[in-house]
């Protein structure tokens, strides 16, 4: 029987290279998604869409309720989505307060009721400067913690934590996987903005590959 492994699934880039990079590796994947009340809900549609087509297990889980601890993002809030380049000072207002602490421990429960042995995420070095949870230091922190809080031993793994966008994109590339399944924009809207950091960040990457992002865009 193939390990069974959980894959925090957002519906974006990087989780989407995360999600299919697990399933390579021949692993028995579980994906699970988490509505926290973000505006780009739209990524847990197209979660939805391809975990239906890989014929994959697939969790939507509703934590909106938590939204009143959790204030102050312009992801989950009344502030505008910051628009240009994906740099820090600008992007600190995305930052949603503890949120893969809180998706994680909820991975890990998930993960220990399963008999899994593993929960994936797609940490990147791109999300180093902005978001305090994607750091080398947090996952570090957070996987002694995932060993030793329940009898079953579970191990996060984050197979890109020290890659760029640009390097995610390459390795999910090379194997001929389908970008036009995935939805990055902070702008839930029908295209995407082409004017957020994470749509900036975005194709940029695609730019640094050679290549055109099959996603359709406002401008």
């Amino acid at each position: 029987m193939p390990e069974k492994a959980v894959v925090v699934y957002s519906g974006g880039m990087d989780s989407f290279t995360v999600l299919n990079t697990s399933i390579k590796q021949g692993l028995d994947v579980y994906a699970l998604s988490f509505n926290y009340g973000q505006k780009h809900s739209k990524e847990l549609i197209v979660a939805a869409e391809v975990c239906k087509q890989l014929n994959i297990p697939h969790k939507v889980v509703d934590i909106t309720a938590i939204n009143s601890l959790m204030a102050g993002s312009s992801l989950t809030g009344d502030s505008e989505i910051p628009e240009g380049d994906y740099e820090s000072e600008s992007m600190k207002s995305t930052v949603v307060p503890n949120r893969n602490m809180v998706l994680l421990s909820m991975a890990i429960a998930y993960a220990v009721s399963l008999e899994a042995g593993k929960v994936y995420y797609g940490a990147h070095s791109g999300d180093h400067h902005i978001y305090p949870d994607c750091r080398p230091e947090f996952v570090d922190a957070m996987n002694a913690v995932s060993k030793i809080a329940n009898y079953q031993s579970v191990e996060i793994v984050t197979p890109f934590l020290n890659n760029s966008k640009g390097e995610i994109l390459k390795a999910g590339l090379a194997m001929d996987l389908d970008y036009g399944k995935t939805w990055t924009c902070y702008n839930g809207r029908e295209k995407s903005c082409g004017k957020c950091g994470a749509c900036n960040e975005r194709l940029e990457a695609f730019a640094e590959q050679g290549k055109t992002d099959p996603l359709a865009y406002e401008a």
